[in-house]
């Protein structure tokens, strides 16, 4: 898939070039959610460096799709032209096992979609998800999780998404 084309903005797939980027709006994500389950008081900043070694891999993987927005030129460009990320989001297809629930047992994941705050109610973030369930309708998923930040949750309802019928909890070893 190239980019999209009608309404709304450009929406790529995201190369090596991209990776400094994607890792600072990546990091803006959990800046923006808050609390100490997302940004610990204990934690460093060497997530950064471990993130970037695993987008880097990731980008050309069958399973992860990574979709960015180009800045425009009257955003917060450097002063040597580069022009950044406006926007990015990151999805992945995990194959489980087939149930009467899940047919094909292909689950999609919206791991992450953040918009630069210089770039946000332009549509960038409604650009990358409707190219994200594109990519996934594509390759027969039978469901797509995700997990939404109330200013996010609005988007994602418009799109389709409903409460998700099963209990979640977690655990941490």
């Amino acid at each position: 898939m190239g980019q999209r084309k009608g309404n709304g903005p450009a929406v790529r797939q995201a190369v090596e070039y991209d990776l400094v980027e994607l890792v600072r709006l990546r990091a803006l994500l959990f800046e923006n959610l808050g609390g100490h389950f997302f940004s610990p008081a204990s934690a460093d900043d060497d997530w950064l460096d471990a993130l970037a070694v695993v987008l880097k891999e990731q980008l050309t993987a069958d399973s992860v799709r990574i979709l960015v927005v180009d800045g425009d030129r009257d955003g917060d460009s450097d002063s040597d032209g580069d022009r950044g990320l406006a926007a990015c989001g990151i999805a992945t297809i995990e194959q489980r096992l087939p149930g009467p629930h899940l047919r094909n047992g292909r689950i999609g994941h919206v791991i992450g979609v953040v918009t630069d705050p210089s770039y946000r109610r332009r549509g960038h973030s409604r650009s990358i998800m409707r190219s994200l369930l594109d990519w996934f309708e594509e390759r027969e998923v039978a469901r797509v999780d995700l997990y939404a930040s109330a200013e996010g949750e609005p988007l994602y309802r418009e799109l389709g998404f409903t409460n998700h019928p099963d209990p979640a909890l977690y655990w941490r070893p």
